[in-house]
């Protein structure tokens, strides 16, 4: 290291030190490692896309990034197998706003296309595929890449209260940032490098590795209960409780709905019954799993 990075690194000490200051450090990659063997350990991947917009059914994907580790039944991750980074050309030019986001521009993606094989290959070993927003990347990810349509998911973003465990927020930005950390954020390979560390983190609130939790969760059923032909006025009253607006248009009921855990579903039924429909009522329902969880196909 040399004499300057030595003169650095002991002043972040120093500050590190102090109750008046922060030292946030650049979050360094990293090293690939082999496979460990002889212990149970299991594969899972991270994975981020980059997209010319929100909608998941007509905007397109710009860039992928995967991260494939392996990682210990306790949750403790056991090192990272290997990286997959490779930008997509879109049908029509990025969006000023995507490129002011990201930083990837019309010239960077000229020429270039995903591989559905490669794709396939570094994906098939995985256990189950890791997001930080699973409701936004599995549904892309699955109508670019069948292979994603029969793996587990799991939702870094939702699936760990990150408040109850002393975080100010779920943000991938925010976590990073109280874990002392800083990247190149909304891109795509550097975001999953992040995730990484992040769930690499132990929480002392869980004795437990941020991982642990997301699969202790990820396990779990979910059960979706639909609102259906419940009192347009009463939406106010579905909102605040976590019920989302299907419109119909991806071939879902056009209504209200709710996922909760499935030791939550009587109470979910019993508010339906005293505050929305006002009478005994049977609501739809379905069971969810971390295989169809965050899918379009739900």
């Amino acid at each position: 290291m040399l004499e300057a990075d030595l003169t650095l690194a002991a002043m972040a000490e120093r500050l590190a030190k102090s109750a008046d200051y922060r030292v946030l450090r650049r979050l360094v990659h990293r090293e690939t490692s082999t496979r460990i063997t002889g212990q149970s350990s299991k594969t899972a991947i991270l994975l981020d896309v980059e997209t010319t917009g929100l909608d998941q059914q007509k905007d397109e994907i710009i860039e992928l990034g995967m991260v494939k580790f392996d990682y210990l039944p306790d949750g403790r991750i056991a090192g990272l197998r290997d990286v997959f980074s490779s930008f997509n050309e879109p049908s029509e030019p990025i969006p000023s706003d995507v490129i002011a986001l990201t930083g990837i521009t019309n010239e960077m993606v000229a020429g270039h296309r995903i591989d559905e094989t490669m794709v396939s290959d570094f994906a098939d070993d995985a256990v189950i595929v890791i997001a930080h927003n699973a409701g936004f990347d599995r549904k892309f990810a699955e109508r670019y890449w069948p292979v994603f349509q029969r793996k587990a998911w799991g939702c870094s973003a939702t699936e760990i209260e990150w408040r109850k465990h002393g975080f100010e927020g779920s943000r991938l930005g925010y976590l990073l940032n109280d874990a002392g950390f800083f990247h190149q954020a909304h891109r795509a390979v550097d975001d999953c490098h992040a995730l990484l560390e992040i769930l690499a983190l132990e929480l002392p609130t869980a004795g437990a590795p941020a991982l642990g939790i997301l699969l202790e969760q990820a396990r779990k059923k979910t059960m979706r209960v639909w609102a259906e032909q419940s009192p347009f006025e009463l939406k106010d009253t579905l909102k605040p409780r976590g019920y989302r607006w299907s419109d119909g248009s991806d071939g879902r009921s056009r209504s209200w709905y709710v996922d909760v855990d499935e030791s939550k579903l009587d109470d979910e039924i019993a508010f339906l019954k005293s505050e929305i429909y006002l009478r005994e009522v049977e609501p739809r329902l379905q069971i969810l799993t971390a295989f169809d969880r965050f899918s379009v196909r739900a």
